[in-house]
């Protein structure tokens, strides 16, 4: 069996923190694993940057409810469907990624929840799992499954790396140039011919 792992942000939809960002015209919150490798700082910049502007887990989603797929990607995901099986590994968090699943037609969703206090204050966060993506390849791979694995970011490098095969799509210069040994696509065709590549060799 043969297996499709595609990173949420920036592959399949835009970069929620970004769209916040825009949102608020507080330009701090434009950071993301594209620009910092290192998730747990990540994190703990954003919740202070949330109490320090009083914004809580309403005002994200709210932000969240308006965006909308990539374009392209919603066709490319009911052409990969009749493929293959996919599954999205993410670091987002599912209490305000869903409305954007729903827009993809409620693919497999492997991510993080916040922990919120009761005024809707974001307080802390559950990480799934300590380096998610890649234990979860390994998790496939000990059911004899294989993947093929893309995204964009510092934190999907390990994911890909873990994979039988794999891309960058649509990276940073500074992830491309420092990854040169992986492919990098930036269309959904160019995305589906390195699939087609991997599931009929």
């Amino acid at each position: 069996m043969r297996l499709v792992c595609l990173d949420l942000e920036g592959v399949l939809v835009p970069e929620i923190w970004i769209a916040f960002a825009e949102s608020t015209g507080i330009p701090e919150f434009r950071r993301t694993t594209r620009d910092e490798p290192d998730y747990d700082k990540l994190m703990r910049f954003r919740i202070a940057l949330l109490e320090q502007h009083a914004l809580k887990l309403p005002d994200i989603r709210k932000v969240a409810s308006t965006l909308e797929p990539l374009e392209g990607a919603a066709a490319f995901t009911r052409s990969l469907r009749q493929k293959t099986q996919f599954i999205i590994l993410s670091d987002t968090y599912v209490d305000f990624a869903m409305p954007l699943m729903a827009k993809l037609d409620f693919p497999t969703l492997f991510c993080n929840s916040l922990v919120t206090a009761p005024d809707g204050s974001i307080i802390g966060y559950r990480v799934r799992q300590r380096d998610g993506k890649k234990k979860a390849v390994q998790a496939f791979s000990s059911l004899n499954i294989e993947v093929f694995a893309a995204g964009d970011s510092f934190n999907d490098l390990a994911m890909i790396r873990e994979a039988n095969a794999g891309c960058l799509f649509r990276s940073p210069a500074s992830i491309r140039e420092s990854c040169s040994d992986l492919a990098c696509v930036e269309t959904y065709d160019e995305l589906m011919d390195q699939i087609n590549l991997f599931l009929y060799p």
